[in-house]
């Protein structure tokens, strides 16, 4: 039982992810050449497998407190793995763990309910085939729990009419479609009902196609509360065209803000520990020669430095600081685009791309005019963009603080960038 945290952790209410089916009908239609099919749950979406997508989703929700993955048997030590590596490249900031699955449905939401911590009172039971549920949908459900439902579960009212039909097809109802309501996942439930009602089931052969109807069958209220029209599942081959259609278009651009200061190595100044750290000066990747020196530890590239800062920003992925400390000696003296790169793969990691950067470096000395060209172009080659796409402007401060006192050098950026 793969886990990133103990099986105790307080969790009132958990999400159980269930990922653990064969989608058969789909699975068909997949079969990698020469090899076995492959299960819907882990086609890619926005640069991750299917099931990381509700996984996301499910992790905004801030009454859901832990999650449970649910992977077919043979591929839970390998996808245990994968949500590790998921996890600390994009942390869901929630403990989770990962259970075996078993042959139906019902088996696999058993399954993962057994796996919850003891003091769980609650669960959200979603199907990892549908990734377009949003967190206000799951946020839906749960507030009816809060509320007092003992069950709650998103549906739509029925536009078709609807047949009943016998064996031979033949039409036996026609029930009001007034009074139907096609169900999705997430579906909560109070904990102790669900797990009794899954214990019944399993002790008298029953069979069902969600948890709803298994506390209907031990009567328990089920409240439907508003569902989605985007929140459809992915079940057959037709429907992966929904992975790359204008639904899967959700993300919203990202901007990201970054800023650094170096100061110079004064006149006269003699430490042997400042002159060590002493850099002929860096901007934008380009030398400016007769510029003063600049105190760093890496070579000291103040704009690089604020360009890196933008793209973490983006990435959410901390500052620069944290991933490369003065105090670590593998960056003394590191040229600065090494900083930029890593933090360019780290955006192009979500699914994101930089589509445009606006750079100004602030400074009494030296006069930058001559250089800004050349900057933008070095920036430009860095990000991957068109020169045109990069903007990068020089000011002073009038003669006003550290830098109007030419002690020092500082420079911000922003970054926008785009899914895709």
């Amino acid at each position: 039982m793969p886990s990133n945290s103990p099986h105790n952790s307080a969790a009132p209410l958990w999400a159980v992810l269930l990922a653990a089916g064969s989608g058969t009908r789909l699975a068909q239609a997949l079969t990698q050449q020469g090899g076995d099919p492959v299960r819907k749950q882990y086609l890619d979406l926005n640069g991750a497998p299917l099931f990381w997508q509700s996984a996301r989703t499910l992790s905004r929700v801030q009454a859901v407190t832990g999650l449970v993955f649910v992977f077919p048997p043979q591929d839970l030590e390998r996808m245990g793995e994968l949500v590790a590596e998921l996890d600390a490249a994009e942390p869901l900031g929630l403990p989770w763990l990962a259970c075996s699955g078993g042959e139906r449905r019902q088996d696999s939401v058993r399954l993962g309910l057994e796996s919850l911590p003891a003091d769980c009172k609650a669960v959200l039971v979603h199907d990892s085939a549908r990734p377009f549920a949003t967190a206000a949908l799951a946020r839906r459900v749960a507030q009816a729990l809060t509320d007092g439902a003992q069950a709650a579960i998103p549906g739509l009212a029925v536009t078709d009419t609807i047949k009943a039909v016998d064996h031979d097809n033949v039409v036996v109802d026609t029930p009001d479609r007034a009074t139907l309501r096609a169900v999705q996942t997430p579906q909560g439930f109070l904990l102790a009902p669900l797990a009794a009602a899954h214990r019944r089931a399993q002790a008298e052969a029953w069979e069902v196609t969600d948890d709803a109807a298994l506390m209907e069958r031990c009567g328990h209220p089920v409240l439907i509360v508003p569902g989605e029209e985007r929140n459809v599942k992915i079940t057959n081959p037709a429907d992966l065209a929904l992975l790359s259609s204008p639904m899967n278009e959700a993300k919203p651009p990202r901007t990201g803000w970054g800023y650094d200061v170096h100061r110079y190595l004064a006149p006269g100044e003699a430490s042997p520990k400042v002159l060590a750290k002493a850099r002929p000066m860096m901007l934008g990747g380009i030398g400016i020669s007769g510029a003063p020196q600049v105190i760093a530890h890496s070579d000291g590239d103040v704009l690089l430095h604020a360009l890196t800062d933008a793209l973490l920003g983006i990435a959410c992925a901390g500052d620069i600081g944290q991933l490369f400390p003065d105090t670590d000696d593998t960056f003394d003296n590191m040229p600065s685009a090494v900083f930029v790169t890593e933090a360019l793969r780290r955006v192009r990691a979500l699914g994101y791309r930089p589509v445009h950067a606006d750079l100004t470096v602030i400074a009494q000395v030296p006069k930058l005019a001559p250089h800004k060209a050349r900057m933008a172009a070095q920036i430009a080659q860095l990000l991957e963009l068109p020169a045109s796409a990069v903007n990068v402007k020089a000011t002073t401060e009038e003669g006003l603080g550290f830098t109007g006192e030419k002690r020092g050098i500082k420079a911000t950026a922003i970054v926008t960038a785009l899914p895709g």
